[in-house]
């Protein structure tokens, strides 16, 4: 069975290491982990961040006659003519349970959402992203403690166990029979804009900290401290309740950290950046100025 690998190194590896290797391999751009090793053994038929529409291109994996292709976090649209090419199909995993959380960002929406629940699933490539017919999906419970680079490192296993799944169903002459989407419980997550960054202080303490989740620790959720505009990388739910006088967006001390007031109670900003720079809570103290100790 030939096989056609596009995406990261990690998973053309993790085929290797079960015993499918590719025919052809193709990385898209960026020096990810991998690339290295992959490139020791898999010289000869390895491709990186190559143009799918390029004529030579096309020809090399015409050459390799490919029978499926897997796909691990390729980041451009497959072309209609390389989905149809491989006779047993062409099969890609996602970071989320599809058809919820389509597209480039899942890992922020299902935090910023508190998604209880999140996944992986495996699914045929359509033109149109995440669409495909559902073929086999694992899910996990969200950690408290999770924020999108967590998230995202625990959900790699399970979607690298499907890739490898798929490559031995199909070895064995099994078909990979699927479920169409439904499009009623579809959602978009787009790549969050300014906005969607930016901490409201009269929000709710739980909403506040699933968006700190959700954009950390890049690029981080972006609020206003006095005058100054920071990056809340981490943060906690005050333990008391915050000075009577003081309204959302106003700060105090609490217990030796910096509190800003919300809309049900107050938020402890226990890592803020600035920039590429983390400050120290005396840094973040004298950007907020408080004005009162909490009692």
């Amino acid at each position: 069975m030939q096989i056609l690998y596009l995406g990261l190194p990690l998973g053309a590896l993790h085929l290797l290491a079960h015993d499918h290797r590719p025919a052809l391999v193709l990385l898209g751009p960026g020096d990810a982990p991998g690339r290295r090793r992959l490139r020791q053994r898999m010289s000869e038929a390895l491709l990186e961040a190559p143009d799918l529409e390029e004529e030579g291109v096309r020809r090399r994996i015409e050459a390799a006659q490919p029978d499926l292709l897997l796909s691990f976090f390729w980041p451009r649209r497959v072309p209609t003519w390389l989905l149809e090419r491989p006779r047993l199909g062409a099969y890609g995993t996602h970071p989320s349970l599809l058809p919820r959380h389509r597209g480039p960002d899942p890992y922020f929406w299902t935090l910023r959402d508190g998604d209880a629940t999140s996944g992986v699933t495996l699914h045929r490539l359509e033109p149109e992203y995440d669409t495909g017919a559902v073929i086999a999906q694992r899910t996990l419970p969200v950690d408290a403690m999770d924020d999108a680079w967590k998230l995202a490192r625990r959900l790699d296993k399970p979607a690298l166990e499907l890739l490898v799944w798929a490559a031995e169903t199909l070895s064995e002459g099994q078909p990979l029979a699927g479920q169409p989407q439904t499009e009623a419980t579809g959602r978009w997550a787009r790549r969050p804009t300014e906005e969607d960054l930016r901490l409201d202080w009269h929000s709710s303490t739980r909403e506040l900290l699933q968006l700190v989740r959700a954009a950390a620790p890049w690029p981080g959720a972006s609020a206003r401290l006095g005058s100054h505009w920071v990056e809340v990388v981490r943060a906690e739910a005050a333990t008391l309740p915050p000075p009577r006088a003081l309204v959302p967006a106003e700060a105090y001390d609490h217990a030796g950290e910096v509190a800003v007031v919300c809309g049900d109670g107050a938020l402890v900003l226990t890592r803020v950046r600035e920039g590429d720079r983390q400050l120290t809570t005396e840094e973040v103290r004298a950007r907020v100025r408080p004005k009162t100790n909490a009692p």
